[in-house]
């Protein structure tokens, strides 16, 4: 169950990246994700404040992978089903809770984004687009916040000097 959970994990991130980075583009922005940016500082419930068609696009990121595991290995169990949902949705409160919980994994695991990386998503507007995990923001540039700030001024100035 736990590997099983784990590879949904990484899929539905990755299905949550790509989409959630799409929904910033101008057009979808406007019409389908606007509503859930209407709290800048998102508390709990905000995880499911959105459009229905945002909730459908999102939500397949959620359902597709044991959907996909299930057509691939005609094995799996309802209770692996129960617990993923349990945990992915238990993922998606935390991450707009506005509190970095003591028990939040993301004092665990340091690729895991968290409520303050989700926050810093709704204060911006831009990057940060992952739900469970920092490496698509990570090795796609598009993490947003001091940090990551910081690195960017530090890889320019190394650039600089690398070609003088």
């Amino acid at each position: 169950m736990a590997y099983q959970i784990a590879i949904f994990f990484v899929l539905e991130d990755t299905w949550h990246y790509w989409s959630h980075r799409a929904l910033h583009w101008g057009p979808l922005y406007k019409n389908i994700h606007k509503i859930h940016h209407q709290y800048s500082a998102p508390f709990g419930l905000a995880a499911e404040y959105a459009s229905p068609l945002e909730v459908m696009i999102l939500g397949l990121g959620s359902v597709g992978p044991p959907i996909l595991w299930c057509a691939v290995t005609k094995d799996l169990h309802i209770l692996t089903m129960y617990v993923w949902i349990v945990l992915r949705l238990s993922q998606a409160i935390d991450s707009h809770s506005g509190y970095e919980f003591p028990w939040s994994l993301h004092h665990f695991l340091p690729f895991w984004a968290g409520a303050d990386h989700h926050d810093t998503h709704h204060e911006k507007f831009i990057g940060n687009y992952s739900s469970s995990f920092r490496w698509w923001d990570y090795v796609l540039d598009t993490e947003s916040g001091p940090e990551a700030a910081q690195r960017r001024r530090e890889r320019k100035i190394a650039k600089a000097k690398k070609a003088q």
